[in-house]
């Protein structure tokens, strides 16, 4: 409400009246833009996963399930695993592309996008299932009480036809990462695969950070992870390229076919923002 129209609205009815005019806009909007999956879409203020707009959260998720059938192969019949489900961004798309057959499975350590998701999807459609994981993470769970560098995902070995990790290693340590991937390893069957963002550091990503060019200016170096803040370095972290292909090897994930690269740090030609790797289980 703008400062002359609060003025004629008594006090009492304020705060009422706000909230009703925020639920209407925010049912106008996700009607307009997703339809008869408008239900699924969380307001603006609970985006803690990316950017907080109706139209980036609708385009990003129909960027994703492309990248997902078109890079990744994804079957409407296959298990998928998602961590870093965030708060459906990623998983609204799939509703009308996984069949009863497949399946779905989200965990994240953010217990607000974990709810929301499992009022919104589980209760209508328990293919699709999703956990919270009560791990330490500086930025996003800092009352976490399990480290992510001993963390073992609930599931069997050889279980998921597809894991992705979306914006995920990009807040985490080395240390912790390198558990993960193991992890992701683990609980894909062989010869299936993954796909994995990362800010990738090599030559022509710190010339453009060098350069000013980047979004991201990761400057602070913790062995072979490149931080945004020395303070709190989850925020937003790079990994040296030779790293991550050594530990994709020592995880037993293959990588056949070329990094698509992303615009995060100035590149003119990119696939999305963050780098991406699929990785097929040997």
């Amino acid at each position: 409400m703008t400062t002359a129209f609060k003025n004629l609205i008594p006090k009492q009815i304020r705060s009422p009246l706000g909230k009703v005019l925020r639920q209407t806009a925010h049912q106008y909007h996700a009607l307009r833009l997703f339809g008869w999956r408008a239900g699924f879409v969380p307001p603006t203020d609970m985006m803690f996963d990316g950017p907080e707009s109706y139209r980036e959260f609708k385009e990003n998720g129909e960027e994703f399930l492309r990248i997902y059938i078109d890079d990744c192969e994804l079957k409407p019949n296959e298990k998928m695993l998602d961590v870093g489900s965030g708060i459906g961004r990623k998983t609204l798309p799939l509703l009308a592309y996984l069949t009863d057959v497949g399946s779905y499975e989200g965990m994240d350590i953010v217990r607000t996008g974990v709810n929301w998701c499992t009022a919104k999807y589980s209760s209508r459609y328990p293919n699709f299932n999703f956990q919270i994981i009560d791990v330490y993470n500086q930025h996003y769970n800092p009352a976490g009480t399990c480290m992510a560098s001993a963390y073992k995902f609930p599931f069997p070995d050889e279980h998921f036809d597809f894991a992705v990790l979306n914006s995920v290693f990009t807040h985490m340590m080395p240390d912790e990462v390198e558990n993960y991937i193991f992890e992701v390893a683990r609980v894909l069957k062989t010869r299936q695969r993954c796909l994995i963002s990362w800010f990738l550091i090599d030559d022509e990503s710190e010339a453009l950070i060098e350069a000013g060019e980047s979004t991201l200016n990761l400057r602070f170096q913790f062995g072979p992870a490149r931080a945004r803040s020395q303070e709190k370095p989850e925020l937003a972290i790079g990994y040296d390229k030779s790293f991550v292909k050594d530990l994709y090897e020592k995880a037993g994930l293959e990588v056949r076919n070329p990094i698509s690269y992303g615009s995060w740090c100035g590149r003119k030609a990119f696939r999305s923002y963050q780098d991406l790797i699929v990785g097929w289980k040997r």
